[in-house]
Protein backbone atom coordinates (compact mmCIF):
# COMPACT_ATOMS: atom_id res chain seq x y z
CA UNK A 1 0.00 0.00 0.00
CA UNK A 2 2.30 2.40 -1.58
CA UNK A 3 2.26 6.33 -2.23
CA UNK A 4 0.49 7.82 0.63
CA UNK A 5 3.35 10.78 1.27
CA UNK A 6 3.31 11.61 -2.41
CA UNK A 7 -0.72 11.39 -2.46
CA UNK A 8 -0.35 14.21 -0.06
CA UNK A 9 2.17 16.07 -1.17
CA UNK A 10 0.59 16.59 -4.48
CA UNK A 11 -2.15 18.47 -2.87
CA UNK A 12 -0.30 20.72 -0.30
CA UNK A 13 -0.94 17.84 2.58
CA UNK A 14 0.78 16.81 5.31
CA UNK A 15 1.76 12.86 5.18
CA UNK A 16 -0.41 12.13 8.03
CA UNK A 17 -3.10 13.15 5.74
CA UNK A 18 -1.88 10.90 3.04
CA UNK A 19 -1.63 7.56 5.60
CA UNK A 20 -5.33 8.59 7.30
CA UNK A 21 -6.79 8.91 3.07
CA UNK A 22 -4.42 5.03 2.59
CA UNK A 23 -6.31 3.70 5.84
CA UNK A 24 -9.38 4.71 4.08
CA UNK A 25 -9.08 2.53 1.16
CA UNK A 26 -8.33 -0.57 2.85
CA UNK A 27 -12.12 -1.26 3.35
CA UNK A 28 -13.37 -0.82 -0.03
CA UNK A 29 -10.78 -3.48 -1.45
CA UNK A 30 -11.05 -5.75 1.50
CA UNK A 31 -15.06 -5.51 0.68
CA UNK A 32 -14.32 -6.22 -3.11
CA UNK A 33 -12.58 -9.10 -2.53
CA UNK A 34 -14.68 -10.28 -0.52
CA UNK A 35 -17.35 -9.82 -3.39
CA UNK A 36 -15.03 -11.98 -5.70
CA UNK A 37 -14.48 -14.66 -3.14
CA UNK A 38 -11.02 -13.66 -2.55
CA UNK A 39 -10.39 -16.13 0.38
CA UNK A 40 -6.77 -14.35 1.38
CA UNK A 41 -5.42 -11.20 1.04
CA UNK A 42 -2.16 -9.74 2.67
CA UNK A 43 -1.53 -6.36 2.85
CA UNK A 44 1.83 -4.61 3.74
CA UNK A 45 1.30 -1.44 6.52
CA UNK A 46 4.00 -1.31 8.19
CA UNK A 47 7.53 -2.23 7.65
CA UNK A 48 10.41 -3.00 9.22
CA UNK A 49 12.45 -0.16 7.54
CA UNK A 50 9.70 2.40 8.36
CA UNK A 51 11.00 2.77 12.09
CA UNK A 52 14.01 4.93 10.29
CA UNK A 53 11.21 7.56 9.53
CA UNK A 54 10.99 10.70 11.96
CA UNK A 55 9.66 10.36 15.21
CA UNK A 56 6.76 12.57 14.16
CA UNK A 57 5.25 10.62 11.16
CA UNK A 58 5.72 6.56 12.92
CA UNK A 59 3.48 8.56 16.19
CA UNK A 60 1.50 9.21 13.29
CA UNK A 61 1.57 5.80 11.97
CA UNK A 62 0.80 4.42 15.44
CA UNK A 63 -2.26 6.50 16.38
CA UNK A 64 -3.55 5.96 12.74
CA UNK A 65 -3.41 2.02 12.96
CA UNK A 66 -5.21 2.78 16.20
CA UNK A 67 -8.45 4.75 14.26
CA UNK A 68 -8.19 2.24 11.58
CA UNK A 69 -8.92 -0.92 13.86
CA UNK A 70 -11.73 1.35 15.46
CA UNK A 71 -13.03 2.86 12.39
CA UNK A 72 -12.33 0.39 9.72
CA UNK A 73 -11.61 -3.43 10.86
CA UNK A 74 -14.26 -3.59 13.55
CA UNK A 75 -16.78 -2.83 10.60
CA UNK A 76 -15.43 -5.32 8.34
CA UNK A 77 -15.18 -8.17 10.90
CA UNK A 78 -19.16 -7.72 10.92
CA UNK A 79 -18.50 -8.94 7.18
CA UNK A 80 -16.98 -12.00 8.37
CA UNK A 81 -13.60 -10.75 7.63
CA UNK A 82 -11.12 -12.32 10.40
CA UNK A 83 -7.50 -10.17 10.72
CA UNK A 84 -4.42 -11.42 11.40
CA UNK A 85 -1.52 -9.73 11.83
CA UNK A 86 1.89 -11.19 10.34
CA UNK A 87 5.56 -10.05 11.75
CA UNK A 88 6.79 -8.57 15.11
CA UNK A 89 4.20 -6.41 17.40
CA UNK A 90 7.04 -6.07 20.07
CA UNK A 91 7.94 -2.81 19.06
CA UNK A 92 4.77 -0.96 18.81
CA UNK A 93 3.16 1.12 21.91
CA UNK A 94 1.53 -1.19 24.54
CA UNK A 95 -1.59 0.50 23.82
CA UNK A 96 -1.45 -0.75 20.24
CA UNK A 97 -0.49 -4.33 20.64
CA UNK A 98 -3.14 -4.47 23.11
CA UNK A 99 -5.83 -3.25 20.53
CA UNK A 100 -4.34 -5.51 17.60
CA UNK A 101 -4.31 -8.74 20.39
CA UNK A 102 -7.78 -8.02 20.91
CA UNK A 103 -9.29 -7.72 17.47
CA UNK A 104 -7.42 -11.06 16.78
CA UNK A 105 -9.43 -12.81 19.60
CA UNK A 106 -12.59 -11.10 18.06
CA UNK A 107 -12.28 -12.26 14.59
CA UNK A 108 -10.62 -15.99 14.89
CA UNK A 109 -14.08 -17.72 14.26
CA UNK A 110 -14.51 -15.71 10.98
CA UNK A 111 -14.59 -17.52 7.92
CA UNK A 112 -15.47 -15.22 5.10
CA UNK A 113 -12.31 -14.07 4.22
CA UNK A 114 -8.62 -13.99 5.85
CA UNK A 115 -7.18 -10.63 6.14
CA UNK A 116 -3.47 -10.71 7.13
CA UNK A 117 -1.46 -7.45 8.21
CA UNK A 118 1.76 -7.17 7.68
CA UNK A 119 3.09 -5.04 10.20
CA UNK A 120 6.73 -4.28 11.17
CA UNK A 121 7.10 -6.62 8.79
CA UNK A 122 10.18 -7.63 6.68
CA UNK A 123 10.86 -10.39 4.66
CA UNK A 124 14.47 -10.83 5.23
CA UNK A 125 14.13 -10.35 8.69
CA UNK A 126 11.62 -12.90 8.98
CA UNK A 127 13.84 -15.58 7.70
CA UNK A 128 16.27 -14.61 9.69
CA UNK A 129 13.70 -15.24 12.44
CA UNK A 130 13.45 -18.65 11.39
CA UNK A 131 16.86 -19.60 10.39
CA UNK A 132 17.20 -18.99 14.59
CA UNK A 133 13.85 -21.09 15.74
CA UNK A 134 15.31 -23.68 13.61
CA UNK A 135 18.69 -23.46 15.66
CA UNK A 136 16.61 -23.31 18.67
CA UNK A 137 14.93 -25.85 18.03
CA UNK A 138 18.08 -28.37 17.59
CA UNK A 139 17.03 -28.96 13.81
CA UNK A 140 20.08 -31.14 12.31
CA UNK A 141 21.35 -29.82 9.30
CA UNK A 142 19.99 -32.71 7.01
CA UNK A 143 16.58 -32.25 8.28
CA UNK A 144 16.52 -28.32 7.58
CA UNK A 145 14.13 -28.51 3.64
CA UNK A 146 11.88 -25.94 2.41
CA UNK A 147 8.99 -27.44 4.90
CA UNK A 148 11.01 -26.83 7.67
CA UNK A 149 11.24 -22.86 7.16
CA UNK A 150 8.22 -22.67 6.66
CA UNK A 151 6.85 -24.20 9.37
CA UNK A 152 9.28 -21.56 11.05
CA UNK A 153 8.05 -18.42 9.38
CA UNK A 154 6.14 -15.99 11.31
CA UNK A 155 2.68 -17.31 10.25
CA UNK A 156 3.09 -20.87 8.51
CA UNK A 157 -0.74 -21.12 8.30
CA UNK A 158 -0.93 -17.89 5.44
CA UNK A 159 -1.19 -19.51 2.00
CA UNK A 160 1.40 -18.38 -0.37
CA UNK A 161 0.11 -15.36 -2.66
CA UNK A 162 -1.40 -15.95 -6.12
CA UNK A 163 -0.60 -12.15 -6.76
CA UNK A 164 1.38 -9.50 -5.74
CA UNK A 165 0.08 -5.90 -6.25
CA UNK A 166 2.39 -3.42 -6.31
CA UNK A 167 0.56 0.47 -6.49
CA UNK A 168 2.73 3.77 -6.91
CA UNK A 169 4.42 2.78 -9.90
CA UNK A 170 7.39 1.23 -7.71
CA UNK A 171 8.96 -1.70 -10.01
CA UNK A 172 10.32 -3.53 -6.43
CA UNK A 173 9.27 -5.94 -3.98
CA UNK A 174 10.47 -3.70 -1.14
CA UNK A 175 11.27 -6.76 1.42
CA UNK A 176 7.75 -8.08 1.54
CA UNK A 177 6.71 -12.02 1.14
CA UNK A 178 10.26 -13.03 -0.31
CA UNK A 179 9.83 -16.73 0.64
CA UNK A 180 5.81 -16.97 0.08
CA UNK A 181 5.94 -14.79 -2.95
CA UNK A 182 8.83 -16.98 -5.20
CA UNK A 183 6.28 -18.00 -7.86
CA UNK A 184 3.66 -15.22 -7.64
CA UNK A 185 2.64 -13.27 -10.34
CA UNK A 186 3.06 -9.22 -10.13
CA UNK A 187 0.80 -6.66 -11.03
CA UNK A 188 2.26 -2.73 -11.20
CA UNK A 189 0.51 -0.22 -11.29
CA UNK A 190 0.93 3.88 -11.16
CA UNK A 191 -1.77 4.37 -9.39
CA UNK A 192 -0.87 6.22 -5.59
CA UNK A 193 -2.44 3.87 -3.16
CA UNK A 194 -5.18 5.91 -1.28
CA UNK A 195 -6.72 6.36 -5.21
CA UNK A 196 -6.53 2.61 -5.76
CA UNK A 197 -10.14 1.54 -5.06
CA UNK A 198 -12.70 -1.36 -6.29
CA UNK A 199 -12.51 -1.08 -9.95
CA UNK A 200 -8.81 -1.04 -10.45
CA UNK A 201 -8.11 -4.19 -7.87
CA UNK A 202 -10.92 -5.65 -9.97
CA UNK A 203 -8.87 -4.98 -13.17
CA UNK A 204 -5.37 -6.63 -11.41
CA UNK A 205 -7.68 -9.57 -10.62
CA UNK A 206 -8.35 -9.98 -14.39
CA UNK A 207 -5.15 -9.37 -15.63
CA UNK A 208 -3.92 -11.98 -13.19
CA UNK A 209 -6.53 -14.35 -14.12
CA UNK A 210 -5.45 -13.82 -17.72
CA UNK A 211 -2.18 -15.11 -17.24
CA UNK A 212 -0.67 -19.21 -17.35
CA UNK A 213 1.03 -20.07 -14.68
CA UNK A 214 3.44 -22.51 -15.24
CA UNK A 215 5.78 -22.83 -11.75
CA UNK A 216 8.98 -22.99 -13.92
CA UNK A 217 7.97 -25.67 -16.07
CA UNK A 218 6.81 -25.46 -20.01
Amino acid sequence: MDGNGRWARARGLGVADGHRAGSRALRPVVETAIDLGVESLTVYAFSTENWTRSVEEVEALMEIFGETIDRELDDLAAQGVRTRFVGRRDRAPAWLQERMAALEAATAAKTRLNLWIAFDYGGRAELVEAARRLIENGTAAEDVDEAAIARNLYAPQMPDPDLVIRTSGELRVSNFLLWQSAYAEFVFTETLWPDFGPDEFRASIEEYASRRRRFGGR
